[in-house]
């Protein structure tokens, strides 16, 4: 029976697809006595960077066809095979409701989003603040450079979208195993994003919980195919996404912002390792590369923990691990790590 089905609902609730605890307010409150006594360095002692984004670079496609900008935890900007895809862009000081309290991120934006390069597609994988900027969106909904984007993201968070000032007529929202292809503007290339089932949960405060839709996407373009795994805790699907939509030339996992507390909505870097494994390994999975990391103090762990540990992980399992300067355009031809954390 395959675990790769449209999402089910309770309700007015969406579901995972493997029983899953979220969390509920006695985990916080069993939680906070850790807060209050950790002694882990869980954002950096001083500003870092400052890292910068060349926009000339843009100017030219990638040459293999495939070229990502992480501009730090899970914001990036994938170019394939003639597209721009926008992913999960959080522009925000904070990853909060508010701009003067909560997690404060590590480094300025690498570029300005006024300087960013036309886009054909903004992918939103949830409504989480760490993956949804309220500010970034109604930003990027008034460039004329956009104009003609298409919004993509899962059922229920395009009235979000329209909220903060994304038109209707340009947000596809999509249930699991849906997908919807996008034409380039320019180039006329087309990429198929494919939405996937992941366990995780959505909301903005406590009392939408569950109300819209979570996922992990597949983008597949003419010769490239990327598996972007967004928040996932661990489950058996992974190993179907890979054997259906692979094989990929770039897995990207989250690896940061977990807790034993939490271990069954994120995989840091011990479960990346196996969902990698699962989908296919070197094999179908293609470079491991990790995000959800790196900008935004979001769990006990100290900042650097989640890096260490993957990078120790691919030392001892073999991982082709690809993880690129903040801000910096680079395609992903072979590991490669740009070791920046080890010198603060």
């Amino acid at each position: 029976m395959t675990l790769l089905h449209p999402a089910r609902r309770t309700g007015k609730h969406f579901q995972n697809p493997i029983p899953t605890d979220v969390g509920s307010l006695r985990v916080m409150l069993d939680t906070l006595p850790r807060y209050l006594s950790n002694k882990e360095e869980t954002k950096p002692k001083s500003r870092l960077g400052p890292f910068h984004t060349d926009r000339r670079i843009y100017n030219e496609p990638p040459v293999s066809g495939l070229r990502v900008t992480w501009f730090g935890h899970s914001s990036s900007l994938i170019e394939i095979d003639g597209l721009r895809v926008l992913v999960d862009p959080v522009w925000e000081r904070r990853a909060a409701p508010f701009e003067w309290v909560g997690p404060e991120r590590f480094f300025a934006p690498t570029i300005a989003l006024e300087e960013l390069p036309p886009l054909d597609a903004v992918l939103i994988s949830h409504d989480h603040y760490d993956h949804l900027g309220r500010r970034t969106i109604a930003r990027l909904s008034r460039m004329p450079a956009l104009s003609r984007t298409r919004w993509v993201t899962g059922l229920g968070v395009g009235k979000l979208l329209g909220r903060f000032g994304v038109p209707a007529g340009r947000i596809t929202e999509l249930d699991w195993t849906q997908n919807v292809t996008i034409t380039g503007e320019n180039s006329g290339a087309e990429l198929t994003i494919n939405c996937v089932p992941s366990r995780h949960f959505s909301g903005r405060t406590l009392g939408d919980r569950f109300t819209t839709l979570w996922g992990s996407y597949v983008l597949e373009g003419s010769s490239h195919r990327v598996f972007y795994g967004a928040d996932s805790g661990p489950w058996p699907g992974f190993a179907e996404i890979g054997a259906k939509y692979g094989p990929f030339d770039l897995t990207m996992l989250e690896i940061g912002a977990y807790d034993a507390a939490w271990a069954s909505i994120h995989l840091g870097p011990d479960a990346a390792a196996d969902a990698y494994a699962s989908l296919g390994g070197a094999e179908r999975a293609g470079l491991l590369m990790p995000i959800h990391w790196g900008l935004f103090n979001l769990a006990l762990h100290g900042w650097r923990q989640p890096i260490d540990r993957m990078t120790a992980l691919a030392a001892e399992r073999g991982l082709p691990l690809w993880s690129p300067l903040p801000g910096q355009p680079t395609e992903p031809a072979e590991p490669f790590l740009a070791a920046w954390w080890q010198k603060r």
